[in-house]
Order: structure tokens, then C-alpha cells, then sequence
């Protein structure tokens, strides 16, 4: 088949990986995949590479930052130009802001091509938006967020969601249970894999003894306080307790807690580099405050954390709660930081514990999520609708 996935996210940023990973997989199922993303600063020239196989297509965008989101018209436009003339057996657009909605309308009206919309994040009314902190700014783009996310759900031929509350979402708006698939993230084990602990430490510089605490990438300002106040019971109990924060995080976490010097934020992290600082931590953290905007996602840092094989301390929030429930890979807290201080000491005493539960995390994430067996669900999907 010839495959279109079009993206709204810049290069690098969110779900580009959840839509690169599975275009490898399909290539090498021998598809062919051409990949629709934003560029990450031109404002007026396309540019194509080659990426393992993948057709990477980057278009421009007038905005800036964190504009750079979906929300260019421009951008959409030359989306649609460059599409003219070339034809796909299906088409994916990963979410349904204008820059992917646009082209991906225009394949199916225009084009005849069926239409598969995946939905992610829950963005609209009572989503994501609700987590901004500017009043006027969650106002004004409440109605926005909402109409795209929710309008045209019936376009598609199938929708592929990353988790539970938003297959519930998307039938409500009338979708049809069986044109759904449920298709978490997977775990990328080519670049995240198990190493000896120490080693890792050292080649990042960080001191062989004492407890490491993980949390990686972005975060949530309710999320933020309610792990810096994890943490800061936690250190009540294990004062050599550090943690690392890995990755782009918007907030200084040193800021939130009693001991800043505890806290160790790795800023961007080279790709070669960032396996050893997912091996240099004990525990990996899950700090969720029990909203939609978590409820309605599935954060790709669990399966990174999986596939390093550390277990996972996470609050009773979403799928990830059903998940660590059903397999033994982690704990599960209530929201509420003494509970998570609590469940992580459970591990921090036993570490025959935290070897078998990081044992399973990697053998889940080499089986029921690695990437191939995701895209090779989504082949069959392809295959029912082509």
C-alpha cells in the first residue's frame, strides 16, 4: 500500500515519534509511507528526506514555538498543494487540527481516498485546554480545541485511539465500535535498553551510590507540584534521595521543592546519550493528578521506561493504572504525595522486587508494545479499509 501520515507536531516534538515509529515498521512490512510533519523553523520552503525508508515531508509554518501546533493555514495550504497529483492508498492524520484535517478532507473528497483520523490527546473542552494557566488564553481556545477535535469524527473510515477514555469519547460522538482500534504507544528498544546501572552513572557523571528517582519530558503545572511535594516526603525518609528529570521539562522543579540541590534537570539530551540516563535511575515516577488531560492520553515515558526495565511508580490514573494493574511492572499510588512516597519506599526495600517488575517491564516492551506489533495491527486495519 501506499501510505500518507500527516502530522501537526514540528520534527522531534510529541506525537511525530508515535507516527515515525510505526511508518518504519510498515516500511518494513514493504509499504511505502510518506510522512507529513512541520518543520522546525522554515516559514516558506518544503523540504523531503529520506528517513529509514520513510518519505519525511516538511512544511513550512508561518508561527513560531509552541504555535507551531496545527494551527497555520498557510501551512495547511501547501500541505493540499503538494498533494495534488500524487495518489495514496490510504491516509492517516494523526489528530484533527487544520494542518492535517485540511489535507486529509481533500484526499477523501477530492482524491476518493479513505480517511483514518488517530486520536491521541484530549485537547478540547474539559481536556488539556483546562491545564493552561491564562484564563483568557483556556477561554479563547476552549470552543477552537473542541470544534476541530470533535466536528468531523465522522470523516473517517476508522479511528485508531491511544486509550480507553477517548474510544469512549469518540463513540459518543457517534463513531462505531467496531470501526475502532485501540493502539497505545509502543516502545522504541532500539535506542532504550537495559545496562548495568553503575556504568551508567558514571557516564553521565552522576555519583555511584544513593537513590534515583526518574521523570521524564514534559509535565502538567498540577503534575509538577504534586511530584515536588512526592518528593519532598520522600527525601523526609531517604535523605541521599535525588531526582532526575530528563529531557525538556517547562518548569524548574528545583523551585517547588525543600532541597533544590536534589534535583538534577538534564535540559535536551542527545539521542546517544539519554539510554544511560534512563539506566542510571532505580525508579521511574508517574505523577499524575487524576484529570482528563491524563486520563484521555497514554504518556510515551512509561514505555520508555519499560524498555530500560525499570519499574514504575505511578498514581491510579488512566490506562497506565489498568496496565500495571493487569501486568507487574511498577506500583500504583493514590494521587496524593504521601501514598506515592510510600509505594516508591515499598520498592526502594525491595529490590529482588524492582529486578523481577523491570524484568517484565522490558519483555512487555519487546512483545505486546514493541512497534512492530502495533503497525502490524494497524496493516490489518489498512487492509479491511483499502
Amino acid at each position: 500500500m501506499n501510505i500518507l501520515f500527516l502530522v501537526l507536531n514540528v520534527v522531534g516534538k510529541g506525537t511525530y515519534w508515535r507516527a515515525l515509529h510505526l511508518a518504519r515498521e510498515l516500511v518494513k512490512r514493504e509499504h511505502t509511507v510518506t510522512l507529513v510533519v512541520t518543520a522546525k523553523e522554515n516559514r516558506f520552503h518544503l523540504t523531503e528526506r529520506q528517513i529509514a525508508g520513510v518519505t519525511q515531508v516538511e512544511t513550512p509554518d508561518l508561527f513560531s514555538g509552541s504555535l507551531r501546533s496545527g494551527w497555520d493555514l498557510w501551512n495547511a495550504l501547501r500541505r493540499v498543494a503538494w498533494l495534488r497529483g500524487r495518489n495514496f492508498d490510504v491516509a492517516h492524520s494523526f489528530e484533527t487540527r487544520p494542518t492535517v484535517l485540511l489535507p486529509a478532507l481533500y484526499e477523501k473528497r477530492l482524491r476518493g481516498c479513505p480517511v483514518v483520523f488517530d486520536w491521541a490527546d484530549w485537547f478540547g473542552r474539559g481536556g488539556s485546554v483546562e491545564e493552561r494557566s491564562n484564563p483568557l488564553l483556556r477561554g479563547l481556545l476552549r470552543p477552537v480545541e473542541s470544534f476541530f477535535e470533535e466536528q468531523f469524527r465522522d470523516e473517517a473510515a476508522r479511528t485508531t485511539v491511544i486509550c480507553s477514555l477517548l474510544e469512549q469519547k469518540a463513540q459518543a460522538l457517534g463513531v462505531a465500535s467496531e470501526t475502532i482500534l485501540h493502539l497505545p504507544n509502543g516502545c522504541n528498544t532500539e535506542q532504550f535498553f537495559p545496562v548495568e546501572r553503575d556504568a551508567a552513572r558514571q557516564r553521565t557523571g552522576l555519583t555511584l551510590s544513593g537513590l534515583v528517582i526518574g521523570y521524564c519530558g514534559t509535565i502538567f503545572p498540577r503534575d509538577a507540584q504534586l511530584m515536588a511535594t512526592a518528593f519532598d516526603q520522600l527525601r523526609a525518609w531517604h535523605p541521599d534521595a535525588r531526582l532526575l528529570v530528563i529531557g525538556y521539562c517547562p518548569f524548574d522543579i528545583g523551585a517547588l521543592v525543600a532541597n533544590p540541590e536534589a534535583i538534577i534537570q538534564t535540559g535536551y539530551v542527545a539521542a546517544d546519550r539519554i539510554n544511560d540516563y534512563f539506566n542510571a535511575c532505580d525508579i521511574c515516577w508517574l505523577p499524575f493528578c487524576d484529570t482528563n488531560a491524563n486520563r484521555g492520553r497514554w504518556p510515551m515515558k512509561l514505555n520508555d521506561y519499560m524498555a530500560v526495565g525499570r519499574p514504575t511508580v505511578a498514581t491510579a490514573v488512566g490506562d497506565v493504572a489498568d496496565l500495571i494493574r493487569q501486568e507487574p511492572i511498577g506500583l500504583l499510588a493514590s494521587v496524593d504525595p504521601l501514598s506515592i512516597a510510600q509505594q516508591t519506599m515499598r520498592l526502594v526495600n525491595a529490590p529482588d522486587l524492582r529486578r523481577d517488575m523491570g524484568a517484565r517491564a522490558r519483555e512487555l516492551a519487546i512483545s505486546r508494545f514493541s512497534w512492530a506489533s502495533l503497525a502490524g495491527q494497524l496493516e490489518t486495519l489498512y487492509t479491511e479499509i483499502v
